[in-house]
């Protein structure tokens, strides 16, 4: 259930359309402090991954690591409430983001070191029935705790990254979540700093695409399959 209705086109109370965040030019985040990400499999508990050594990275490369006391992932969902006439937006959101993207000076994304995982569990929306329903019934977290997004490319970001200055560009790779793995587009909006990259990353998916059903029970007559995924994110600069 949800609380207050929401037009269309507006956010519900228990979250904001996301955006580009602003810019933190006085974050000192050091990358190593943010270098873990969990398993997208396991026994129901984030596994930390171990510290991936950036030493051999020829020159001119550059790591983003997430910082996760200011990063953000949500996702945004359509629902059909049987007590009112119009849609209503859920939106869930959580910190519990890790992880870092390593790209070469050619721009080529760093397999082994590129990495960006979501704490499923901590999943929180405006509503403690909607959450259990969805972690239990619809993502089962039990089994799949993480969500894991692998890049394995860039498309319009030139290099080397800027220091200053903002851009968009689309981030392609894996995205693993409920045990699937599918293709996903992220596009990406991004502020420039020479300590540090913020920005939102967005993508749609589909329940279906995971091999999950849209939550329908209760009150709830109905959700459309399409999510929007957003990353708000803070990642500390390193540069070889």
């Amino acid at each position: 259930t949800t609380g207050a209705p929401t037009p269309p086109g507006t956010a519900a109370s228990g979250g904001t359309t996301t955006a580009a965040a602003t810019p933190a030019a006085t974050s000192t985040v050091s990358p190593a402090s943010v270098a873990s990400a969990a398993s997208p499999f396991g026994s129901g508990t984030p596994v930390p991954l171990p510290a991936t050594p950036t030493t051999d990275l020829p020159a001119g490369s550059v790591r983003l690591a997430i910082d996760p006391s200011q990063s953000t992932a949500s996702y945004h969902a359509r629902e059909q409430l049987a007590s009112f006439s119009f849609p209503t937006d859920a939106i869930g959101k959580t910190n519990s983001v890790s992880g870092s993207i390593a790209l070469d000076p050619s721009g080529k994304v760093v397999p082994n070191i590129s990495k960006i995982a979501v704490d499923l569990t901590t999943l929180k929306s405006d509503k403690a029935m909607r959450d259990h329903y969805i972690q239990v019934n619809t993502l089962d977290t039990a089994t799949y705790p993480n969500a894991v997004f692998v890049p394995t490319s860039v498309q319009g970001l030139t290099m080397p990254l800027p220091t200053s200055g903002q851009g968009t560009f689309k981030l392609l790779g894996n995205l693993t979540v409920h045990g699937v793995t599918k293709p996903v587009t992220w596009d990406v909006t991004a502020t420039f700093g020479a300590q540090t990259v913020t920005g939102a990353a967005t993508t749609t998916v589909t329940f279906e695409d995971f091999g999950m059903s849209p939550p329908k029970v209760g009150p709830v007559l109905s959700v459309q399959d399409n999510l929007t995924l957003t990353l708000d994110f803070v990642a500390a600069r390193q540069s070889f």
